[in-house]
């Protein structure tokens, strides 16, 4: 049965502070909420450190609460004022789990094989978490996040990320580090910018680390050099892509280069 918890109660406070990025990395934790979000960690194997329900939460919630409980994990029944506190929602689900925030490091992710994503200053978290989840779906080896830009584990990038992040190793990075992390270990460093050559001309080489820029400044503001570019051809009438649309593009481009890809001949 959930322990009931008092609206002053010091965890919730504790709470509270997983929605701020100073809390994230002080107490090394993050929080998902909803059961759709919760249902992919646990499909994932990962289960939360303890869990915190509201009323309407238990009622939808109630099968994994107990599967949680049977395992030797805490659940917290609080009041509604309560989780709208540790809510970033305004239309909040009433469950929400408390994680470890996973140890990798970018030199971890460029040893693995296979396509590098790399954030160069996204800062939509909505854009983040989409990407998050198309690497994973483009069969990524991980996603570097660089710093400055979006919070991997902010709540909005967790939802956007769709139960991805619980899969997929992710780290963040500042630039100099990464040019040297993928100098070392042989990788291409390929910029998706607006003077790049045709993509579907160019592909994507093997074992690359695919950079997709911030929503306005592209990769400029944030990587000073890379190794090539290229564009995704459009009408010009058109705005440029959002990160998330050109930056899952270019990582569908790549999974397909791998084996191995077959691209126009140049004139």
């Amino acid at each position: 049965m959930p322990t009931d918890l008092s609206p002053h109660n010091p965890r919730i406070a504790l709470v509270r502070e997983l929605l701020d990025p100073a809390g994230r990395r002080e107490q090394r934790r993050f929080t998902a909420e909803g059961p759709t979000l919760l249902a992919e960690a646990e499909r994932s194997g990962l289960q939360p450190i303890e869990m915190y329900a509201a009323d309407r939460g238990l009622e939808a919630g109630r099968d994994l609460a107990e599967r949680y409980e049977r395992s030797g994990i805490r659940v917290y029944h609080v009041s509604d004022q309560a989780f709208a506190r540790m809510s970033d929602v305004s239309t909040w689900s009433g469950l929400l789990g408390v994680f470890e925030l996973p140890r990798h490091t970018a030199s971890d992710i460029v040893a693995r094989p296979g396509t590098v994503l790399l954030l160069a200053g996204v800062n939509d978290p909505g854009n983040a978490g989409t990407l998050v989840r198309s690497a994973e779906a483009f069969g990524a080896a991980g996603v570097l996040f660089g710093r400055g830009g979006a919070d991997p584990f902010g709540p909005k990038v967790v939802r956007a990320a769709m139960g991805s992040l619980f899969r997929l190793p992710v780290a963040v990075v500042d630039a100099e580090e990464l040019l040297a992390l993928a100098a070392a270990a042989g990788r291409p460093v390929v910029a998706a910018d607006v003077d790049g050559e045709d993509l579907g001309v160019a592909g994507i080489p093997p074992n690359a680390v695919v950079a997709v820029g911030n929503e306005r400044r592209g990769v400029r503001g944030w990587l000073p050099r890379w190794d090539r570019a290229v564009r995704i051809p459009q009408r010009p009438a058109t705005e440029s892509l959002n990160a998330a649309v050109a930056g899952s593009i270019v990582l569908y481009e790549a999974a397909r280069c791998q084996d191995p890809c077959q691209v126009a001949e140049k004139p």
